[in-house]
């Protein structure tokens, strides 16, 4: 589903107040369940999470966590819900033999570079995960999910979107207060510019680090060509502004509901357009592993990675839990 536009902004409006005691009762929900007690699992186990639906860059931060523990030598598994995947776990996710369909995108963006599982059940995609070897575990998304005990959580925040109306589902795009899941955070991972003032609203005395989406190598290809972009993710401004940023000239944009499932038909209209335009066609990496095999070859990627503003901030929260690596038998 598509984010409706008055999650967006200052949660003025009629419809807001009226969905307030429903978010009453979600935000109640919310707040039981996060108290119950989970497994301490015997490696360090670090969360990329956030407190509003759909993307705030949890994957692409999860990534560079993965990416920095593995040149610290230590062997990272990452694990997810699997979100928008058909199967349960626990699961290893495995590329060549699982589909979007099967596991989720983000599921195997993760698994293209380090262990990944999927699970429902955290608990149980831990253990699994643990069982073939993991020695640090790092969770994209699950800050509202209890079942797994968590050594270091950050709070991600896309900068361009903050906190939208500040209200919790279905009046905003909240999962649960600002203030709670911060009180579960060791620190605030802000992506981009802090366009809406998010940095504010979190509490007194929260570490905030700051990070920017920076485009991949392909980029340099894109610079002063026309594009048409399209893409079904959490905040498609997010893409196409790295496209500008890219150099690129945007002839058209298609954006799609997060998580969209790219069909066939979806991809002939898309690269008619692209001909019009006479532009070339351009999407996500996350979006890229859901379209259909046959006409991957013909859509150009854009990829990103992320750059910290003081990158040993990060690596000073990462530093405690090497004691709590097993060492090797």
């Amino acid at each position: 589903m598509r984010a409706p536009e008055f999650w967006s902004g200052d949660g003025g409006g009629v419809l807001p107040f009226l969905l307030s005691p429903l978010a009453a009762l979600y935000a109640g929900a919310t707040a039981r369940r996060v108290r119950q007690p989970g497994w301490n699992a015997p490696v360090p186990v670090i969360c990329c999470g956030n407190v509003t639906a759909g993307g705030a860059g949890k994957t692409t931060l999860a990534l560079d966590l993965g990416q920095r523990l593995a040149h610290r030598g230590v062997a990272v598994h990452f694990l997810s819900r699997g979100y928008g995947g058909a199967l349960k776990g626990p699961l290893r996710v495995d590329p060549a033999k699982h589909d979007s369909r099967d596991v989720g995108d983000e599921a195997l963006l993760l698994a293209a570079e380090q262990p990944a599982w999927i699970s429902a059940d955290r608990a149980a995609g831990a253990r699994a995960a643990i069982a073939a070897g993991a020695q640090a575990i790092v969770l994209d998304d699950g800050l509202q999910n209890p079942t797994l005990d968590k050594d270091l959580s950050l709070l991600t925040i896309d900068g361009s979107y903050g906190f939208g109306n500040g209200r919790v589902i279905p009046a905003g795009p909240l999962r649960e207060p600002v203030a709670s899941a911060a009180a579960r955070a060791r620190a605030a991972v802000l992506i981009g510019d802090d366009a809406t003032g998010a940095v504010a609203q979190l509490p007194p005395g929260l570490p905030v680090l700051r990070a920017r989406l920076i485009p991949g190598p392909e980029a340099k290809m894109l610079r002063g060509q026309p594009v048409f972009a399209f893409c079904g993710i959490g905040n498609p401004r997010k893409f196409f502004t790295s496209l500008q940023e890219a150099g690129a000239v945007i002839a058209g944009r298609a954006p799609y509901a997060d998580h969209y499932p790219f069909d066939a038909g979806d991809l002939r209209d898309l690269l008619a357009e692209a001909e019009r335009l006479r532009a070339i066609p351009v999407t996500t990496k996350k979006d890229f592993v859901r379209l259909p095999q046959a006409f991957r070859a013909r859509v150009t990627v854009l990829t990103i990675t992320l750059q910290w503003e003081e990158p040993a901030s990060i690596e000073i929260l990462l530093d405690p839990l090497a004691g709590r690596v097993p060492v090797p038998a």
